[in-house]
């Protein structure tokens, strides 16, 4: 197999896609081997056994009008400076001006010699009433300038009748100089040919926003050379694996990493959009393209350049264009069959009223090029790609990474939502809730005992309680003679004396458990907390109750969900009945079932989506990846550094940030609401100007300025996508301040 990579110059519309599918893909073996990328203005020829050359490959896009480049691999999105020369790069804008220039000279010639401007404007044939042959000249000029560009393509989509944009104008300017409408031919030659500059600048625009995220990171490293430990710097490319890189305050990080030296705060709104600075120090993970905003630090880079979470990041909104949103998917078919239905239409309005009314065929015939004016579908088609990439950009830019324009309008459809708990609405680490001393004991001191017998385990409990007692400040020596009883805790001697630390089955399997503290645990694991029993050999020293920390903004996420109008929140998890009913009561979701195991989870998603139609599963992307693909849409949390999650989930929201699930639910209903605008007043303004023409009282730069508004402004209405930012919900606490499951407070 052989790919071949093309800039395509002058691709600007989806119907100049469909020709270059008509020249390029008998060449290839059919139209399915080629890849278009219309923003990034690039076609990918995919050759299985047939053989092709590069130089006839570029005569058939010639031959259609425009102009293949080899594309420069180290360019991703399309994002580099146009190579050639200056006429290549600047000459439809220099033809442009130039047209512009001719029509104004040609209507001041012929307003020097008709008398007034009225007069000039309101000349027909040079028979009839003396078009000066300089302002003919001029006129004709503007003509073949601002046609030079539309003329290969309209001939090309004329010889594959496949009827388009370009064939519609030509066809109607070339009527409008056969009917003696000179300054109409020039005016619609014109503007036509500047709306599709502009269309052009929209198209940068959009990309320009993709570009945007290949410059966070930068070029080059400084790292510590590996044979002779001198400090080097070069391009992030030759950066090896495992390399120390140096970083000073207030530079981005080239790489992804783990900081082996120094401590600091880091900017990373880049990739999560996380608002405020993330502290960091040794051991902990860093990611190209964040800012160190204080001190020194250093870290050995764990992947490549190509590899780095912002360029998968980038790789995924480069691959999203491809996946077309339904809207998009349905303009284009919509614009195959309205195109040469509109041609059919002008015809009929040129033949039937002369035919049938007796009415004038020159003025029915100047009405029917007007509706090939108006009937060119570019603004409906161009807005909604534009409109989805402005959408997709600024969800990327806001740390919700969405793989393409099908996924970015599906939340706006949703219509229930199920949530996996550990890691999704809860951190997925236990943290101690409560300490309930027994037998004179203090807080403290069992605190202190627990954590000296739990210094070497490394089970989730153990780190809880080591946790709480460094915070609190407590000093504590590791218990001697320590002893781990797998699944079960631990035991060990504490000042000459034998202390035991454990599950409440493990006591009372040992037969120390007393009535009271029976009480007291049974009242904690009907609350669901989880119990820690701690004991010597003739009394309960006390019990401490864990319970998974519940994220604070939780709460409040639920309640904009459901103000949102989702219709149905589920809690799904694996854990026990009380611990699922203790989770739902603190976060607020409608129902939850427990005891899951995954293949129980993809039932009950099956389930919601044969009740609700659109439902979306919200996980760690791992382990509930069969709930998520059984979704309708896939989203996992906190799926920065995770490759699985990325690859896993349909939407990766980048950081621990519960609050960006409604932000993408309502930034997918603007996305949407934008397209249907477009596409709405697209189609009003062609409809307006058809009934205009069948009224007889349409014009040829009416028709074409309206067009060319209609397609600045869809074009522009879907570049407001860009701006906007993230909303954020909470519950009036500080950020990072934990919320617990709520449960009895208990004492001696």
């Amino acid at each position: 197999m052989q790919k071949m990579v093309f800039r395509i110059r002058g691709m600007c519309c989806a119907q100049e896609i469909g020709l270059l599918k008509d020249r390029v893909g008998p060449l290839v073996g059919g139209e399915l081997n080629l890849q278009f990328d219309l923003l990034a203005g690039k076609m990918t020829v995919v050759i299985l056994g047939t053989t092709v050359t590069e130089e006839a490959i570029r005569q058939a896009v010639s031959s259609a009008g425009m102009e293949a480049v080899p594309w420069d691999d180290a360019c991703p999105a399309g994002t580099c400076p146009v190579a050639g020369t200056f006429w290549q790069r600047r000459g439809p804008l220099v033809l442009c001006a130039l047209s512009g220039l001719a029509m104004v000279a040609g209507i001041a010639i012929q307003t020097f010699f008709a008398g007034s401007l009225l007069d000039a404007l309101a000349e027909g044939s040079p028979e009839e009433v003396g078009l000066h042959p300089l302002a003919l000249a001029s006129y004709g000029g503007a003509v073949l300038l601002g046609g030079w560009r539309i003329a290969p393509r309209a001939l090309a989509a004329a010889r594959a009748l496949r009827p388009d944009m370009n064939l519609l104008m030509a066809v109607a300017v070339l009527g409008a100089m056969g009917i003696g409408e000179w300054l109409e031919a020039a005016s619609v030659t014109f503007l036509f040919s500047l709306a599709l500059l502009l269309e052009s600048w929209s198209i940068g625009r959009a990309r320009n926003a993709i570009k945007a995220l290949i410059d966070i990171s930068p070029l080059t490293a400084r790292f510590l050379c590996p044979t002779d430990g001198d400090i080097e710097e070069a391009p992030v490319e030759r950066v090896p694996v495992g390399a120390t890189v140096l970083v000073r305050p207030g530079e981005k990080l080239p790489l992804d990493g783990v900081v082996t030296r120094g401590s600091t705060s880091i900017d990373q709104s880049s990739i999560t959009g996380e608002p405020l600075p993330v502290a960091k120090g040794v051991g902990d993970e860093v990611y190209a393209g964040t800012i160190n905003l204080e001190g020194s630090m250093e870290f050995r880079s764990t992947r490549p350049a190509s590899d780095t979470t912002l360029a998968r990041i980038i790789q995924m909104v480069e691959a999203a264009q491809s996946r077309r949103a339904p809207t998009e998917q349905f303009v284009e078919r919509f614009a195959r069959v309205y195109t040469p239905l509109m041609l059919g239409v002008a015809c009929l309005i040129a033949v039937a009223p002369p035919l049938i009314l007796g009415g004038n065929w020159a003025s029915w015939l100047y009405q029917a090029l007007v509706v090939l004016v108006i009937a060119c579908p570019c603004s409906l088609v161009i807005s909604t790609p534009v409109s989805i990439v402005a959408g997709l950009t600024t969800a990327a830019r806001n740390g919700v990474l969405i793989k393409g324009g099908a996924y970015l309008e599906a939340p706006a459809r949703l219509r229930a939502i199920a949530f996996d708990k550990t890691g999704t609405l809860t951190h997925g680490r236990p943290v101690v809730q409560q300490i309930v001393p027994l037998d004179d004991h203090t807080e403290e001191e069992l605190l202190a005992r627990a954590a000296a017998l739990e210094t070497h385990s490394t089970h989730p409990v153990a780190g809880a309680i080591l946790r709480l007692a460094d915070e609190r400040g407590l000093s504590y020596t590791p218990a001697e003679h320590l002893t781990v009883l797998p699944g079960q805790g631990a035991q060990g001697v504490i000042d000459s004396r034998t202390y035991w630390i454990g599950s409440h089955r493990l006591l009372e399997e040992w037969g120390h458990e007393t009535p009271e503290a029976h009480r007291i645990a049974e009242e904690l694991e009907n609350a669901g907390h989880s119990v820690v029993m701690m004991w010597t050999e003739d009394h309960v020293c006390g019990i401490m109750s864990l319970t998974d920390e519940i994220r604070f903004e939780a709460p409040a996420v639920v309640e904009s969900l459901r103000s949102l109008g989702i219709e149905r929140l589920i809690l799904l998890t694996g854990d026990g009945e009380r611990t699922g009913e203790a989770v739902a009561a603190a976060t607020g979701v409608d129902r939850y079932q427990a005891e899951l195991l995954p293949q129980d989870k993809v039932e009950v998603v099956v389930h919601l989506n044969e009740k609700y139609g659109r439902v979306a599963m919200v996980g760690d992307g791992i382990n509930d990846a069969p709930a998520l693909a059984a979704s309708n849409l896939g989203i996992a949390m906190g799926a920065i550094g995770a490759d699985a999650a990325i690859e896993t989930a349909d939407v990766a929201l980048m950081s621990d940030d519960l609050t960006r699930l409604p932000w993408l639910i309502a930034h997918s209903r603007r996305t949407l609401a934008v397209i249907q605008q477009n596409i709405f007043f697209s189609l009003a303004v062609k409809i307006l100007f058809l009934g205009m023409a069948a009224g007889g009282i349409a014009t040829l730069w009416s028709a074409i300025a309206a067009d060319m508004g209609a397609s600045l402004l869809v074009i522009f209405n879907g570049l407001r996508l860009l701006g906007s930012g993230p909303g954020r919900v909470g519950d009036g606490r500080p950020e990072g301040h934990p919320q617990q499951m709520s449960g009895p407070k208990l004492s001696s």
